[in-house]
């Protein structure tokens, strides 16, 4: 038998790894919000499952999650559809309906089974190393590692083998029509997968925690590259990590597990919106920078080679004066100057300001910038 607490650990990134594959493509068709409604209206697909064998162990209710998982995105398409309603209002409809009736059929029907929305929707990392698996009277480990590295290896193999049409569909969808294959059956495809990875994640791990892993690592990768395949394996690792953070921090601070990843996925990501070298605030922040000051440089310097060959050279260039021309103040002036002496692009001679680039080099370095 593993230890428990690494047991936990690699639940977590196996969950982690497996949601993040199909989250990806969630995040790149802005359908994040499917993977909460999902979340819950598969409970009626549980609890028709479970009126039809009458066993919490059966296939048949990952087969009828898996069902009403892929109905709540075809409803909401055929309501948003309709133009009457956003796909965001559709969802906001089908969602709280597909899971009341759920609730209603739980607390009328089922009152004496073992079959609670609890017990369903609420999983907690810390006890899946007690679920484990038996052959012939030997334990061979959790069975969250075993659903969780099937979720993984059936996602991979997914993906793998249907990357290029996934990737069509996605970004062109009117050119996949052309070619010949149906986007409709990609995407049904695709929220198949979803919805078996949700129904076999969330007994291990809850509902809370599948929605961050799905969502938060490829929102998180979405900000640091822009190449899919990248996109994936950022994905995978930062949720790896999220879970291995997280399960660190909870034991430190004696939290919930799933309540202390989550909280890391979401510190990751808001890292991920600072920071980032392309599309982080301070990135964004100091390439505005970087243009205001390359701006100000190309002001002044096409000014100064505008009129150092005409006859009021020595007004309108002259250091002192300048700033009225420009209409900036004389600190701003001097400060941009300075910068553009040390760059070697200016000469102050006896408080004059003398071009060092012509046209040609003023242009180029208008576009170099």
């Amino acid at each position: 038998m593993l230890n428990p607490e690494f047991e936990i650990q690699l639940i977590a990134v196996l969950v982690a790894m497996a949601c993040a594959v199909p989250g990806v493509y969630l995040v790149l068709r802005r359908m994040s919000m499917v993977t909460d409604a999902i979340t819950h209206t598969i409970l009626l697909g549980i609890v028709i499952g479970f009126f039809i064998v009458k066993d919490l162990n059966s296939p048949v209710l990952i087969l009828g999650a898996t069902i009403i998982g892929v109905m709540t995105v075809w409803v909401s398409e055929l309501l948003s559809d309709t133009r009457l309603m956003v796909e965001e209002s559709a969802i906001g409809i089908v969602y709280p309906l597909f899971f009341s009736i759920a609730v209603i059929l739980i607390s009328r029907y089922a009152g004496s089974a073992h079959l609670d929305t609890d017990s369903v929707l609420l999983g907690e990392l810390a006890f899946a190393p007690f679920n484990r698996y038996t052959v012939n009277g030997v334990d061979i480990g959790a069975k969250g590692l075993y659903t969780s590295g099937f979720l993984l290896l059936l996602n991979l193999i997914f993906v793998g083998v249907f990357f290029k049409e996934l990737k069509l569909v996605i970004f062109d969808p009117a050119l996949a029509t052309i070619i010949g294959f149906s986007p409709a059956i990609i995407h049904y495809a695709l929220m198949s997968v979803v919805s078996v990875t949700i129904v076999g994640s969330f007994e291990a791990v809850g509902s809370v925690l599948v929605i961050a892993f799905m969502i938060g690592p490829p929102a998180t990768a979405y900000l640091l590259t822009n190449d899919l395949k990248r996109m994936i394996l950022y994905s995978m690792a930062i949720g790896s990590f999220s879970g291995i953070i997280g399960f660190r921090l909870a034991m430190l601070l004696d939290v919930s597990i799933p309540g202390s990843m989550a909280v890391v996925v979401g510190f990751v990501f808001m890292l991920a919106v600072l920071f980032a070298p392309k599309r982080g605030l301070v990135s964004t922040l100091l390439l505005r920078a970087k243009q205001r000051k390359t701006y100000h440089q190309l002001a002044l310097l096409w000014h100064v080679y505008q009129h150092e060959h005409t006859d009021r050279a020595n007004v309108e260039n002259h250091i002192s004066t300048i700033s009225k021309h420009l209409n900036w103040e004389q600190s701003k002036i001097d400060r941009i100057v300075a910068s553009l002496v040390q760059d070697g692009k200016l000469q102050v001679r006896d408080g004059m300001l003398y071009n060092m680039l012509d046209a040609s080099e003023l242009e180029a370095f208008l576009f170099d910038e």
